[in-house]
């Protein structure tokens, strides 16, 4: 930037002593100020970051609010998910003395059908996913579905949900959605994985998830996307069509709710 000096004299000025050598003129530089990523900036970088890995390994907690009766309920739990479209939650049931951590319930997706296995009531709940497909809050994790094109993105000023140096994202939906009023997405700003999600229904319920040690490099078995249903240890449970329609129904199959009620 070039500097102007005015210098205004007398009309009759008086001698002057001589003036003191000029002094070099510093060199301005210009100065790159970092700015801040926008919404569609840090979304993109969430769906890079899921694209770019064949499979995932992490601990997880979940908290359900029920907005209405004011009731939350936490779970503890393991996940996986390996490409292409394959996925499992392994929630753990009520910690008792004395004894080992055991798993109460799976969600097991291979990516044709998904199997909810609820250990604690014999029972196994089966639904195709080439009639009920998973939501995109979903199967982006395994780097299938275009967050954007489902998502309006912005950036979330509330401080309600992750820490002082995360990105919040706050997604809503294109598509007017009974299960999706809002999708929050706590975001590490380091390598864009999503640390939290949370989805807000239309009713003001919420499905709070944080994730932990995540393994992006984790080694994973096939069969642990798949459910025997011949299996001895499943011998005495009930197998349910999940798309069978309920009696006094129509019979449109209804919407498969996402695993573990509705994951990020």
């Amino acid at each position: 930037m070039i500097k102007f000096a005015f210098i205004f004299g007398t009309l009759f000025p008086q001698p002057q002593p001589a003036p003191p050598a000029a002094k070099p003129t510093p060199v301005l530089t210009a100065t790159r100020v970092a700015t801040a990523p926008t919404a569609a900036e840090i979304l993109s970088g969430v769906q890079k970051f899921y694209a770019g890995i064949e499979s995932v390994n992490a601990k997880f907690r979940q908290e359900v609010v029920n907005a209405t009766f004011g009731r939350s309920d936490k779970s503890d739990g393991v996940l996986w998910i390996q490409k292409p479209g394959k996925m499992r939650w392994d929630y753990y049931g009520k910690k008792q003395k004395d004894k080992p951590l055991s798993v109460a319930k799976h969600f097991i997706s291979n990516g044709s059908y998904l199997y909810v296995v609820d250990r604690d009531n014999k029972q196994v709940i089966k639904k195709d996913l080439q009639k009920n497909l998973l939501p995109t809050a979903v199967t982006f994790l395994y780097g299938k579905g275009n967050l954007a094109a489902d998502f309006t993105p912005e950036i979330d000023k509330s401080a309600t949900y992750g820490a002082k140096t995360d990105h919040v994202l706050k997604l809503t939906p294109k598509t007017p959605s009974a299960q999706y009023k809002f999708l929050y997405l706590v975001v590490d700003p380091s390598n864009s994985r999503v640390k939290e999600s949370i989805i807000v229904d239309s009713a003001g319920n919420k499905n709070h998830f944080k994730f932990y040690e995540l393994n992006t490099k984790a080694s994973v078995k096939a069969e642990w996307f798949e459910f025997n249903e011949k299996s001895p240890t499943v011998k005495n449970f009930r197998i349910v069509d999940g798309d069978a329609p309920e009696k006094g129904a129509d019979k449109t199959p209804a919407q498969t709710p996402p695993p573990a009620k509705a994951t990020p």
